[in-house]
């Protein structure tokens, strides 16, 4: 890991969030989302802008390391970190974004957590913890909310930003989807695909099956996968590619020892 020479930073001096992104190499979005699972914690002004110490910008550049040469997912990169001391994480490693994004499609509708929770089949406290960001969904519990609010997963994502033909790996859009679960959004605006980096840790998947309009395309980069299709169950390894419609009841897992990567498009983006 590169060193952070202490020289950069006057006394009582921090960095904002974009000087912080180029030291680190990583964007600002992706900083944002590890913030909320205690990987930085940094300073407010009045006006709300971040500020970061030079701790801050070791950890960070400690978890890039991480992800860049090891392949870890930003949950396993706070366990790491975690059990090495170098951080709490924040309160199940939920994403901050994902909360405030569900509590204003909620205003927005005009309905009670109860009503949202009931159509979701959870309970009251769970999706209020999920709106405050101190629990993470599972991708079948946030498929079901997508539906009750009339829209997809994608939504659930930052995606104001404009359509872009590159995408840079430490660019993607990352949502975590329950403990283990990963998906990194490889490409947004107006398209016909979906496409996503699914990062899933070994016993991690997307809880009950559930549905939605399409189809879908698995490429299995590294590690296994199970999914059931209905009651079959498939077994997947690296280089096996799958192919189904949506509508089909579909859940999958991690069965094995290390980290699975897929590949995974859906068309159109009703995921």
């Amino acid at each position: 890991m590169a060193s952070v020479n202490n020289n950069d930073y006057p006394k009582n001096d921090y960095l904002k969030i974009g000087d912080v992104a180029r030291k680190v190499g990583i964007s600002p979005t992706v900083i944002r989302m590890w913030e909320s699972l205690g990987l930085a914690r940094p300073r407010r002004t009045a006006s709300k802008y971040r500020l970061y110490t030079p701790d801050d910008v070791r950890l960070l550049k400690r978890a890039s390391f991480l992800r860049k040469a090891r392949g870890m997912n930003a949950s396993a990169i706070v366990q790491m970190l975690k059990r090495d001391g170098l951080v709490e994480p924040a309160r199940d490693g939920a994403v901050g974004a994902i909360g405030s994004r569900l509590r204003q499609l909620r205003i927005k509708k005009g309905a009670s957590l109860a009503t949202v929770a009931k159509a979701a089949g959870i309970s009251v406290g769970f999706l209020s913890a999920l709106e405050r960001s101190q629990m993470s969904a599972s991708v079948g519990t946030l498929r079901k909310l997508a539906r009750y609010y009339k829209t997809n997963i994608l939504d659930f994502y930052d995606t104001a930003e404009p359509t872009k033909h590159l995408v840079r790996p430490d660019a993607r859009k990352i949502l975590e989807a329950g403990r283990g679960v990963q998906m990194e959004l490889l490409a947004w605006g107006n398209t016909v695909m979906e496409p996503h980096l699914f990062r899933i840790a070994p016993s991690a998947g997307s809880g009950e099956s559930y549905t939605h309009v399409g189809e879908e395309f698995l490429f299995v980069l590294k590690g296994e996968m199970q999914i059931f299709l209905r009651d079959k169950e498939y077994r997947l390894k690296s280089g096996d590619s799958f192919y189904f419609e949506s509508a089909v009841p579909h859940k999958w897992s991690n069965p094995g020892r290390i980290e699975t990567w897929v590949l995974w498009v859906n068309t159109p983006p009703t995921f």
